[in-house]
């Protein structure tokens, strides 16, 4: 998944004393972040086999440090106790750190088995990328809906269209996943776009956020 993983970001950012959506939305792909830099030095590694499933031709073969469940966890830890000692709200620093983790779990869904649990096999992955027809659908349910409620339970203080200018990026952004050209060999061209993307939508994700407050007050 994309756009699925920052579902999480927009039920959490919603309840009262959450992190910013921006802060939120970057939880949401901090394992991807971690494996995109970590692909850099070659700490972790991928490279590209065409028709290894039928949306993704990553094979993400090893990634212990981000995609374990154990790694993921640790990640979470630690982004939880940065925002705790950034904004001193307990209820902040859970409700990222449980961001971060979720990761892991959306992505047993549609990952074909590269996943673990410690690092090491078992490997774990239920392949719904092998099935366009519900994974994409699914992603739009997960995202839809966690939008609808981030909507529902806000409200813009000025101007309103920064979530809607949000909401046009993420269908852009997973329009370009789903049909864009794909790169035919690994290069470190992968791991930069990566990371591009994630800066462009949590610094959107900051801007629109920054514009809504909870609609009981």
């Amino acid at each position: 998944m994309f756009i699925g993983h920052f579902a999480p970001a927009f039920v959490a950012a919603a309840r009262p004393k959450a992190a910013g959506l921006g802060t939120l939305f970057v939880a949401a792909q901090l394992v991807d972040i971690g494996f995109a830099a970590m692909l850099i030095p070659g700490i972790e590694a991928m490279r590209i086999v065409p028709g290894i499933t039928a949306m993704n031709p990553m094979d993400l073969y090893h990634m212990p440090f981000t995609h374990s469940l154990l790694g993921a966890t640790v990640w979470a830890l630690l982004f939880g106790l940065i925002v705790w000692v950034c904004t001193r709200r307990i209820a902040a620093a859970i409700g990222a750190a449980l961001v971060v983790v979720s990761h892991w779990f959306i992505d047993l869904l549609v990952h074909i088995p590269d996943l673990t649990l410690l690092g090491t096999p078992p490997k774990l992955g239920f392949g719904l990328w092998n099935y366009p027809a519900i994974a994409m659908p699914l992603e739009i349910l997960l995202i839809g809906a966690a939008f609808a409620y981030y909507v529902r339970r806000t409200r813009a203080v000025s101007a309103s269209y920064r979530l809607w200018i949000l909401a046009a990026l993420l269908a852009l952004f997973q329009a370009i996943d789903w049909f864009g050209p794909k790169e035919p060999i690994y290069s470190l061209a992968i791991p930069a776009t990566m990371l591009l993307a994630y800066v462009v939508l949590a610094g959107a994700a900051a801007w629109a956020g920054a514009n809504r407050m909870p609609a009981s007050t």
